[in-house]
């Protein structure tokens, strides 16, 4: 789980990683015969039991910096990912942060840039909000207006969703379900983990080789296992 890559300088949410580090950790990827795809290429490869050195590899919120400073380090490195962006907020920045830097966010044209370069494109809402404390019509336009919005801008089908600031229950869940997504990335899920509830490691500028072993390692030790998966 990615967010920001560019100067982590003010960053007191931990969200960012400089370009240069982002390239060690894919360094370290290669360099141990794992690939980084999309969540959706990893789910499909496990459907067809093949997705033995893939390893999913998410970005959210949509930053601007992720065409400029991510992408060429995942082509060089012959990874994809998955882009989760509000297409509420494009063009915007990150207001939903009370700390830290402002970051413009990728518009309408960046978005269907990175997916023609085989970025897949999820939604993380319309917004940015806390979907557990919306009402009932607020989370049917962040849940179901972002999916119909991106499929729109991409003129493809958006199957994955990422919850904002990763809170979730059960009510959310099933309005992610009912939505039509065929899986949802989260961070600790717990007895919530399934195929809308995928839990997932936040990876940051201090995770060098060290920590990126044991978080590889531990990852199924401290995460419930999702079941049918």
């Amino acid at each position: 789980m990615y967010h920001s890559v560019g100067d982590c300088s003010d960053d007191p949410y931990r969200v960012t990683v400089t370009p240069a580090r982002l390239e060690r950790q894919l360094r370290w990827l290669r360099g141990r015969g794992l690939r980084g795809v999309s969540v959706g290429e990893l789910l499909a490869a496990r459907a067809r039991g093949a997705a033995r050195g893939l390893v999913g590899l998410t970005f959210d919120d949509g930053y601007a910096d992720f065409l400029t400073d991510a992408l060429p380090l995942l082509a060089r490195w012959e990874c994809t990912a998955t882009l989760f962006v509000l297409p509420g907020r494009l063009g915007g920045e990150n207001t939903w942060d009370p700390l830290g830097p402002r970051k413009p966010l990728l518009t309408t044209d960046t978005v269907r840039e990175a997916h023609r370069a085989g970025v897949e494109i999820g939604s993380h809402g319309l917004t940015h909000v806390d979907l557990t404390r919306a009402d009932d019509a607020v989370l049917h336009a962040e849940v179901s207006d972002s999916r119909a919005l991106l499929t729109e801008l991409t003129g493809a089908p958006v199957r994955g969703f990422c919850y904002p600031y990763g809170t979730l229950d059960g009510r959310v869940v099933e309005a992610v379900r009912a939505a039509g997504y065929g899986y949802a990335c989260a961070i600790d899920p717990g007895e919530l983990s399934g195929p809308h509830a995928l839990p997932r490691v936040h990876v940051g500028q201090n995770d060098n080789a060290l920590r990126l072993f044991l978080k590889y390692r531990l990852h199924r030790l401290r995460r419930r296992p999702v079941a049918g998966l």
